[in-house]
C-alpha cells in the first residue's frame, strides 16, 4: 500500500481549518476533517473529530479481526457518533466554540474497505483508468442536483454551493453514511476537502492520479493545481493506492 498525504492552507484564508489523519500499520486508518465555525473553532472541530476518531478506533482496534462486515460497519458507525457528541458538546459548553463543526471523511482498510462520511468532504475512487465518487456531498447544491432542480453546469456556480445540509457537531443527533466496498490490485481511493474538489474537474483528479507513479506527489501536485486556480480555500487530499 502506497500513501501520499498534504494539506495546505490555501492563498486566501488566514488559517487551515482542514486536518488528516494516517496509520498505516496493524489498521489502515484514513481520515479527512474540513472544519467550520468561527473564532478558529472550525481548526477545533476538526482536530477534536479527528483524534476522537483515531482513539475510538485505537480501542477497539481488536475488534476488527473478527467480526462480519455489518459489525465493523458498526463500530465505525459508534466512533463518527462519538466524534458528533464530543464536537457538539464543546460547541454547547465552551462560548469560543459555539456554532462549531466539520466534515468527516473515514477509510478503514481491512479485507474490505470501511467509509464513514458527513458532509462534502469527498472519496474517490480510481480503477482501471476510471473515476467515480464513492462518497454522497451532503449540501444544498448536491440536494437539488440529484432531484434534478439544476443541471451540473448551473452547481459549480451555485451562490450556495457551500452550504453543506449535515455537518459533524452541529446537532445532538446526525445521520451517518457508512458502507463497504471491494478493493482491487492497483485502485487509488482519494480523500480531500471541498477545497480541492471544487476548483480541480474529476477528470484532473484521475488523469494526475494515473499520471504519477508517487502517490505523494500526485497529492501535491493536486493542490499545487487547486492554488494555481485561487487557493480560495484550505486544500488537503490523501491518496492510497493498493500497490
Amino acid at each position: 500500500m502506497e500513501i501520499g498525504a498534504y494539506s495546505h492552507i490555501g492563498r486566501v484564508r488566514e488559517i487551515n481549518e482542514d486536518a488528516y489523519y494516517i496509520s498505516n500499520g496493524t489498521l489502515n486508518l484514513f481520515v479527512v476533517a474540513d472544519g467550520m465555525g468561527g473564532h478558529n473553532a472550525g481548526e477545533v472541530a476538526s482536530k477534536v473529530a479527528i483524534c476522537s476518531i483515531k482513539d475510538f478506533i485505537e480501542q477497539h482496534k481488536n475488534e476488527f479481526f473478527d467480526k462480519e462486515e455489518q459489525e465493523v460497519c458498526e463500530i465505525l458507525r459508534k466512533a463518527t457518533l462519538e466524534a458528533n457528541h464530543k464536537i457538539f458538546e464543546k460547541s454547547r459548553n465552551e462560548i469560543e466554540c459555539q456554532g462549531m463543526g466539520t466534515t468527516l471523511t473515514v477509510v478503514l482498510v481491512l479485507s474490505k474497505v470501511y467509509v464513514a462520511h458527513v458532509g462534502d468532504s469527498r472519496a474517490y475512487l480510481v480503477r482501471k483508468n476510471n473515476i467515480s465518487q464513492i462518497t454522497q456531498d451532503h449540501s444544498l447544491v448536491a440536494e437539488l442536483l440529484r432531484n434534478g432542480s439544476i443541471t451540473e453546469n448551473e452547481a459549480k456556480n451555485h451562490p450556495q454551493r457551500n452550504m453543506i445540509t449535515r455537518a459533524l457537531g452541529t446537532e445532538e443527533e446526525i445521520t451517518i453514511d457508512v458502507f463497504t466496498l471491494d478493493l482491487q490490485d492497483d485502485d487509488v481511493i482519494l480523500l480531500c476537502t471541498d477545497g480541492l474538489s471544487n476548483l480541480i474537474e474529476v477528470e484532473e483528479i484521475r488523469d494526475v492520479l494515473i499520471g504519477t507513479n508517487n502517490m505523494q506527489k500526485a497529492c501535491e501536485h493536486l493542490v499545487e493545481l487547486a492554488n494555481e486556480r485561487g487557493g480560495y480555500d484550505n486544500i488537503t487530499v490523501v491518496a492510497i493506492k493498493n500497490s
